[in-house]
């Protein structure tokens, strides 16, 4: 399973590691994905999601059928059909 959130689109970067001596290796900075099961009470369905920790805050501030309804505006494939 791929590491990317299925709302916002967050993806793993790439970056350094830099020791005490600045000594450069390479590492990969992870986006905080968590597996939630949403109920979206409009539908009357409950949704499987792979979200980021952001995604799960703008779901609680907005609501999920809000979000999802603005994300479909903007044209991003969230995989869910409303």
């Amino acid at each position: 399973m791929s590491r990317v959130c299925q709302l916002t689109g967050k993806r793993p970067v790439a970056g350094n590691n830099v020791s005490h001596s600045n000594r450069k290796t390479k590492r990969r900075f992870l986006p905080n994905l968590h597996k939630k099961k949403i109920y979206i009470p409009e539908v009357d369905r409950w949704v499987n999601l792979k979200i980021s920790s952001t995604a799960l805050r703008t779901i609680n501030k907005l609501g999920v059928y809000a979000y999802l309804k603005k994300l479909e505006a903007k044209g991003v494939d969230t995989g869910v059909k409303l």
